[in-house]
């Protein structure tokens, strides 16, 4: 079989998912992959699992959730082989196992605190576990929160019970807790519900046989959730999902190599070409893993994508190197470059090369690579207007406004948008309550809080000289200009 271009561009569409930010769905096996930074937070003694949007927190929440997935992760964390799971809070409701928004409202609003209401998701998924079989009342949340909460010698005395009986059966207990920001629409709420959760957690550690690990994003885990006694046993433990280029692209041929029907065969001959050895096949199963140096070598790993981009991102290396330049113009404001955004760009840069560049000796030409990087943006945006729909529209008014700038250059956009200030953007001409349920959180310091909660979560970065910047990742989706730079879509 011919590795002709058009053929490569194809099996790039089909080894990259088209949706690569379904929360719900379980993933598939033979896309797992582990880098070294994310082993840590796979260990049972890790606690706090701490990431940005789009770096794995829900992917290894739902894969440590599934029996067949966690036989495979056994292999290289051989805690997770002999270990019940269960979910505290996901994105998916599942109200036996947790209550779901509403519910924890109004059990807030029945004047219970969140400390007792996590203790009392934990106690009902330990007790109804088949070898502890503790009666509690639970037939209702409002139920369970009560029995907790005015017996707390049952409680000590159901834990106690269930970590014996773990100890005496070589079991260990999992909860997970996910999705934490979709808990409340109100920011110092929100901040309380995790600050409790991380109490509870504190406090099931004299427990030996009963684990918890709570899945953050970064900007939830920066708003001073920790500042409790005794917290810093808890961030001790603290996992960072952060990916590094090798990362990224040993990710990518984990894919290509996993691809489905001939595209895996295609990306299988092109890894044995460049690495020397055809990747790794485990057992007579149709899954493929890469060898060492095609996961952490970057040298190799330039070579492989070399193949299918080329050497240089124009006619020589001044324009930038196809292995180097994808990442680094998918960075957020903190340098991380998520492995969603990374897929998507590769992705589309594929589907625009096969539309516009059939004639071009490699699979991907180096502009249908920058489009790559449009729509990759362009997700992104998407991406944060769905966690803070506040931002789309202060951004708005800063279109083809080209960076690094003076902020003043920013605050002059703004104030003739928004003439009353800051905290004019709770009215219902801008910000109306019902569309953004977290405002920004340090709305009430005008333009310089703004500004502050921009930079926590990574959109616009300060410069040595004062100057603000804004990463491609962002400016391009919206749309601000830069020179030199990738110019945004039009449209």
């Amino acid at each position: 079989m011919k590795n002709d271009v058009s053929s490569i561009r194809e099996a790039i569409i089909e080894a990259i998912p088209y949706t690569t930010a379904n929360d719900r769905e379980t993933p598939d096996i033979n896309r797992i992959y582990i880098p070294r930074a994310h082993e840590k937070a796979l260990r049972l003694e890790t606690n706090l699992v701490v990431g940005a949007r789009g770096v794995g927190k829900s992917f290894w929440a739902r894969a440590i959730d599934d029996k067949n997935i966690r036989s495979v992760l056994g292999n290289s964390i051989h805690e997770l082989k002999n270990v019940n799971v269960h979910t505290g809070r996901s994105v998916r409701d599942n109200i036996d196992a947790y209550p779901d928004k509403d519910t924890f409202a109004q059990l807030l609003e029945k004047g219970y605190t969140s400390y007792e209401i996590w203790r009392s998701v934990i106690s009902r998924l330990v007790s109804r576990d088949k070898d502890v079989n503790y009666a509690i009342s639970d037939q209702t949340w409002p139920d369970t929160v009560e029995w907790v909460k005015g017996n707390p010698e049952q409680v000590t005395r159901l834990f106690q019970r269930a970590n014996g009986v773990f100890e005496s059966k070589n079991k260990r207990f999992l909860v997970l807790f996910d999705a934490l920001d979709r808990c409340s629409d109100n920011w110092q709420q929100t901040d309380n519900i995790v600050r409790d959760l991380l109490k509870v957690v504190l406090w099931l550690k004299s427990y030996s046989r009963i684990f918890t690990k709570v899945f953050l994003r970064t900007d939830q885990y920066s708003r001073q959730v920790t500042d409790f006694p005794d917290a810093s046993k808890i961030s001790a433990t603290k996992a960072e999902l952060t990916w590094h280029i090798h990362d990224l692209h040993g990710l990518l041929w984990q894919l290509f190599c996993n691809a489905p029907d001939n595209h895996g065969e295609i990306f299988r001959r092109i890894y044995e070409k460049i690495i020397g050895n055809p990747p790794l096949r485990k057992d007579e199963s149709n899954e493929w893993s890469l060898a060492a140096k095609a996961k952490r070598d970057e040298n190799e790993q330039r070579n492989l994508f070399k193949e299918l981009a080329g050497p240089y991102m124009g006619i020589d290396r001044r324009r930038g190197i196809p292995y180097l330049w994808s990442v680094k113009h998918l960075a957020d404001g903190m340098g991380q470059t998520s492995p969603r955004s990374f897929l998507e760009a590769i992705r589309n840069a594929a589907e625009d090369s096969l539309e516009w560049h059939n004639d071009h000796k490699y699979a991907l030409h180096y502009e249908s690579i920058k489009r790559g990087v449009q729509k990759a943006s362009s997700f992104r945006v998407s991406e944060v207007d769905e966690d803070y729909p506040w931002i789309k529209k202060l951004l708005k008014p800063l279109e083809r406004l080209s960076v690094p700038c003076e902020f003043s250059a920013i605050e002059e956009r703004w104030d003739e948008k928004f003439p009353g200030g800051a905290e004019s953007l709770t009215n219902k001409d801008h910000l109306p309550p019902d569309v953004s349920p977290l405002p920004p959180q340090n709305l009430k310091e005008g333009w310089s809080g703004i500004r502050k909660d921009l930079e926590r979560i990574g959109l616009i970065v300060k410069l040595r000289d004062g100057r603000v910047n804004m990463p491609d990742l962002y400016r391009i989706g919206f749309k601000l200009g830069r020179k030199g730079g990738v110019k945004p879509s039009r449209g």
